[in-house]
């Protein structure tokens, strides 16, 4: 072999390498744009809808189901509106129940992906909230014109337009979507009768409230968590497992304690126009967001992976509800234990008691926050200082969850059992979603 021929050899992979390096650069990753990473921004343009989320929600009152749905097809949306730019990460899509192939990015062109997010997030929440308040619906423009102005003043106009546009696009993709899951099933519901299950309860006696939100189309096809275990066997017998455990929330009714009747209150989140009405956990992320100041990166990952989590956990409690027909304790208090005139301290939603949706809900949010900040993250949650009720100081996110079950209970609307299952149940949900949806690149 001659000196040519074997300088071609040792030659052959490094012209290999230099041509792939070539093709590298002429074609570039079709998902991607050019110019700065995404994570290069802050988190500003995400804290900055929440706050105005949670103001329309706390106005607008909706069931709680209702909220953590809306709150997770948004987060699909923020997430989706600036994935193209982050170079660690990918799209959602593809691993999405149902989602179709979304709008993409022109590679040749440059985005400023706090407008592209902006804009997503002002036509979810437009979409999701059209019969809000026009005081609500001034607000969302001027947010909406208002981040606008600040990005003019360091982006050139025809980035800022491309990057909204591509955001809407991405916003109304996604909320065509949501309105394919289900969530509008109005099929009629018969409910069984007989010893031990749900009826109407006081003060309202309404019917049974979304007895087909279990049947929604949930956003992940599957994560694998065992079904629910079933509730302690009912009894009217004294000496029974089931009368105790009832026992135990009239017992507590009795001796309530000042902090005991403060936990309830704080975490009640009923839909009176008040509170967040499903928001809470929202409104804890956000006081996270705000504190830590994470890139724009963190703020769309958690807030999807929250979202995702939660929503997952909410068909979960409904399809347990109608699927046990559990008697609430005012109507074992009032009937069986023939306590006519007990009345629980919060008002008993109306849909059946097992599993409890506030255990559950909250643990799937506290385990999602948990996996994303850590286990210790000590933090104060402010949600309700304009109601008048002091903050609250937890050392972790589980500590809250474990909290905003035990109030259910202080509450007078939930058994301690219900609160312990739902939230384990929760945990796994939120575990098995960290576990399924891969949002970084491999």
């Amino acid at each position: 072999m001659n000196q040519s021929t074997i300088r071609r050899r040792m030659l052959s992979p490094i012209i290999g390498l230099l041509l792939c390096f070539l093709l590298a650069a002429t074609y570039p990753d079709p998902q991607r744009s050019k110019g700065p990473d995404a994570a290069s921004y802050s988190s500003d343009v995400v804290t900055s809808w929440v706050t105005m989320q949670l103001k329309v929600t706390r106005t607008t009152p909706a069931p709680p189901p209702f909220t953590v749905r809306r709150f997770a097809y948004i987060g699909v949306a923020l997430y989706e509106s600036v994935v193209p730019g982050l170079s660690a990460y990918q799209s959602l899509a593809p691993q999405l129940n149902g989602l179709p192939a979304l709008p993409t990015v022109n590679t040749t062109m440059s985005y400023y992906w706090p407008a592209s997010a902006n804009a997503a997030l002002a036509a979810m929440t437009r979409y999701f909230y059209p019969s809000t308040s026009p005081a609500n619906k001034a607000s969302i423009d001027s947010l909406e014109a208002a981040n606008t102005a600040i990005y003019q003043k360091d982006r050139p106009l025809d980035e800022l337009t491309r990057s909204a546009e591509f955001g809407k696009k991405i916003a109304t993709a996604v909320f065509d979507w949501s309105k394919t899951d289900g969530h509008d099933n109005n099929t009629a519901y018969t409910l069984p009768v007989g010893k031990g299950v749900w009826v109407s309860t006081p003060p309202a006696f309404v019917g049974a409230a979304l007895p087909n939100w279990g049947k929604c189309r949930p956003m992940i096809r599957s994560t694998g968590e065992a079904p629910l275990e079933a509730p302690i066997a009912y009894s009217e017998e004294p000496a029974s497992e089931y009368y105790a455990q009832v026992k135990e929330v009239y017992d507590i009714s009795q001796n309530l304690t000042p902090e005991q009747k403060t936990i309830a209150l704080f975490w009640a989140d009923d839909p009176d126009g008040k509170s967040f009405g499903g928001g809470h956990w929202m409104s804890i992320l956000n006081q996270v967001l705000t504190s830590q100041k994470p890139g724009l990166d963190v703020a769309a990952q958690a807030f999807a992976q929250i979202g995702i989590a939660t929503s997952l956990a909410g068909i979960t409690i409904f399809k347990g509800k109608y699927q046990y027909n559990g008697m609430r304790p005012v109507t074992y208090i009032r009937t069986v234990m023939n306590k006519p005139n007990w009345n629980a301290l919060i008002v008993t939603p109306p849909h059946p008691e097992y599993p409890s949706g506030h255990a559950l809900i909250s643990s799937a949010a506290a385990q999602t926050l948990t996996l994303l900040f850590g286990s210790n993250y000590k933090f104060t949650d402010n949600s309700y200082n304009s109601l008048g009720f002091s903050p609250r100081t937890y050392n972790s996110f589980d500590e809250a969850a474990i909290e905003a079950g035990n109030s259910r209970v202080y509450g007078g609307i939930h058994y301690r059992k219900s609160c312990d299952v739902s939230r384990v149940q929760g945990k796994l949900i939120a575990q098995n979603v960290a576990q399924k949806l891969k949002f970084k690149r491999s």
